[in-house]
């Protein structure tokens, strides 16, 4: 390959869609020193966010990674984006995607390249963020588990670097047990239970009211119409605000634990057995690799010790890693060369042109 080759990666999750360019040869172990220029933007879940600002979102973060000089040299564009299913086996039909969340990232990415000038026949390879989350990991492993908890939860087995099993990663309203949006509501329901009496006194009274309310009532006021009026405003402004805000809380609880609360301290303990129960669903085996990520079991997550704790019962040990960019790096270069997952070496080829996406 010349030496102008060169790969795009995207990592598109709940929170947040990040990506990178990157040289078309390198290590399959894709570190932050082989890659040429980052870029990021807003929440990249393809069943989430709508069509339209998921496909912003991708075209900023690629407009900050990839200079206009550089887009004619790219040969591959590989994205991770969550609400995507995985990548089908080598042999498994045509290697088109039908479902929701990757024909609409993909929709929403073919946009986005084409708004900045890349060319039209670049192929474009789609996988779950939780296959490009497990690639991140030293030596960019293909087969074990992956949990990957932030705003949302899920696990899955990789095998053959194809996401084969899946538990949880149910959205907000189902699922993401042990997430940062179940963490964020236990904890204002804890607040709301120490306001009306039903729980016990918690530091989270004060973060919680001042979160939503601007001003911190830190216990329950003696007026019980006061009381009232306070537990009637947060819940007003919870629920002025979209659901998964509430994971913005999850931080609260975790500073709270920080600081020896015993009720936050015991929603993060809840939230790491929950996360631990997704794992053994996936019927681990001792010594399995099982890579963690997302901003609570990430490098310095908040619940990494507990949670690691409680998984090497099971002869387990988390390997973070921070998300699926380096990830999504690696699987660009296989792919190239070959050796990715998926029929064609992992590349889907441009079966939609831009201007005649499929309704």
């Amino acid at each position: 390959m010349a030496e102008a080759e060169l790969v795009v990666a995207i990592d598109a999750g709940g929170t947040r869609t990040r990506a990178a360019l990157a040289a078309a040869s390198g290590p399959d172990d894709a570190g932050p020193d082989t890659v040429l220029g980052t870029g990021g933007a807003g929440a990249g879940n393809a069943l989430s966010v709508p069509a339209d600002r998921l496909a912003d979102h991708l075209a900023q973060a690629l407009a900050a990674a990839v200079p206009p000089s550089q887009r004619a040299y790219v040969r591959a564009v590989v994205a991770g984006v969550a609400g995507c299913a995985g990548t089908p086996p080598a042999g498994a039909g045509d290697g088109r995607r039908t479902d929701p969340g990757s024909v609409a990232a993909e929709k929403a990415l073919r946009a986005a390249l084409e708004r900045l000038g890349f060319a039209p026949d670049v192929p474009l390879r789609l996988h779950s963020d939780t296959e490009v989350a497990f690639a991140a990991a030293p030596g960019a492993p293909a087969d074990g588990l992956i949990l990957i908890a932030g705003t949302g939860a899920v696990a899955a087995r990789v095998a053959g670097r194809h996401q084969t099993e899946v538990a949880d990663g149910d959205g907000w309203l189902l699922g993401d047990s042990g997430s940062g949006f179940w963490i964020g509501r236990r904890g204002v329901r804890r607040a709301l239970a120490a306001l009306d009496g039903r729980g016990r006194t918690t530091s989270l009274t004060g973060a919680v009211t001042a979160y939503y309310l601007g001003k911190a009532v830190e216990t329950r006021p003696a007026d019980p119409a006061v009381c009232q009026e306070v537990r009637a405003r947060v819940v007003r402004a919870v629920q002025e605000r979209p659901p998964v805000d509430l994971a913005r809380v999850c931080p609260l609880v975790t500073a709270a634990a920080g600081k020896g609360d015993a009720v936050a301290a015991r929603i993060l303990d809840a939230a790491a057995e929950r996360l631990v129960t997704t794992v053994q669903a996936l019927s681990p085996t001792a010594g399995k690799t099982l890579v963690t990520s997302g901003g609570l079991l990430g490098p310095g997550g908040p619940l990494l010790p507990r949670f690691a704790a409680r998984v090497a019962g099971l002869g387990l040990r988390p390997v973070p890693v921070a998300d699926g960019l380096p990830g999504a790096v690696a699987l660009a270069r296989l792919t190239l060369r070959g050796g990715g997952p998926g029929p064609d070496g992992g590349v889907l080829r441009n079966v939609t042109r831009p201007g005649q996406a499929r309704r």
